[in-house]
This record gives C-alpha cells, structure tokens and sequence, in this order.
C-alpha cells in the first residue's frame, strides 16, 4: 500500500473527437487550478484509490483492480496525512524529512527518511499546492478532454523516472483536481478519485507527528 500511495496514479482511456486544444487553454487551467489550491491554508479531501495491473488495463474500464477508501489531509508546504480507512484502517504521515507508515492490525509502524521517496512527495504537494513549478521537472501537455468535458493534462517526468511513466491528471470545469492517474513502466495503474476538497484553517499539533501507540514496534528501514 505504502509504494502505491506513493507512487500514485495512471494513464486514462481518452474519448474520441475532443476538440483541438491549445498552449493558451493549458495556461488557462494551470491557473485556475493555482488560483483554487495556492491559497488554501490547508485542505482535507476523501478519495479512492483502485490499482489495475498492466494485464487488467489492457481490458479496459469494465475491470475493477484492488481498491481503498480514504481521507488525505494537507498543509503547505509538504506535510502530508493518509487515513485508510477500508478494506483496513492504515495511516501514512510525512513532513518533509520523514515519513511513517502505520498498520495497526500488525502492531507495526515503518519510519523512513524522506530522500527515498523524495520525486514522489514532491509531486503529490505540487498537486495540492496548485501545481506550482510544475514544469520545471515534468513535460506538460493538454492531452484532451473525457466525456464530462473535464480537461485532462498529461505530466511526464523529465529526466525519466525508475518508477513512473506519466501521470494524468483530470481537471473539473471549476478547477478542482478530480482524478490522478499513473501509468508505471510495467503497465500498471494506480488511480486516486477525489472528493470535494474542504479548506482546512488549522491542525491539532503534532498531527502531522507519528507518535508510536504502546505495544507497537516502530521499524527503522533504509532510505530506497
């Protein structure tokens, strides 16, 4: 669970017979979208994660890969809080220099420094940021619309990266961040649908702090 949240999301079946779509429409969404998200003092959003591997992708939307529900909570500029809730309560806490990934049905919590998974951390707080700077590490490009009429913007790592091939990222017409989807190298998708967001005014302390329960062993691994 802890590779796919972190390494989210996954290329989407385009609808045929979009319109034509300019540099000028890209401009104009990235900057709704940094008008809605830039000036939040934070925000909590329920999703759903489902992870389709390259076999199941190449069958299309009818089949359904493995799936969780959630809430994210974010606080510029990269503390991040996962709740799991289903199909079992997990939590993932990071605040810039580490990150913690908690089982509770396995008494286990796993601390990591945040170089090993620095790329993907980056990404997600850019999402949640309004994708600021955006392309000073990806390839931006307006790839089209679906079928609601939601924009869809294509990110592709440059320079490449080991894990991710690209990431798409669905836009609704009020600038809300809807989907984001990923494709790995091998094919496989990890898809997170978002809510509505909720602006968040303030945290409890420490909240984006792992404090380990009695009886839980806390694991030291190495940075990946």
């Amino acid at each position: 669970m802890l590779r796919a949240f972190i390494t989210v999301f996954a290329i989407v079946f385009l609808s045929g017979g979009s319109p034509a779509l300019c540099d000028d429409d890209l401009s104009n969404i990235l900057e709704g979208i940094r008008n809605k998200y830039s000036p939040l003092p934070g925000l909590s959003i329920s999703y759903t994660r489902e992870v389709i591997t390259g076999t199941m992708s190449m069958l299309g939307n009818q089949v359904s890969g493995d799936m969780a529900e959630g809430r994210i909570y974010f606080k510029p500029p990269h503390f991040l809080r996962l709740e799991q809730e289903t199909p079992k309560p997990e939590t993932i806490i990071a605040n810039g220099d580490t990150l913690w990934w908690y089982i509770p049905e396995k008494k286990h919590a796993y601390q990591y420094g945040s170089k090993g998974f620095g790329k993907e951390l980056r990404l997600l707080t850019d999402i949640f940021r309004g994708l600021t700077q955006i392309d000073e590490r990806f390839k931006v490009a307006l790839v089209g619309r679906n079928e609601r009429g939601e924009y869809q913007i294509e990110l592709r790592p440059d320079p490449p990266w080991e894990q991710i091939d690209s990431v798409v990222i669905t836009v609704t017409k009020g600038s809300q961040i809807r989907v984001v989807n990923s494709r790995n190298l091998l094919g496989s998708i990890t898809r997170f649908t978002l809510e509505v967001l909720k602006s968040e005014e303030g945290f409890e302390k420490n909240f984006f702090q792992f404090i380990v329960p009695p009886g839980v062993r806390l694991v030291h691994e190495e940075s990946q």
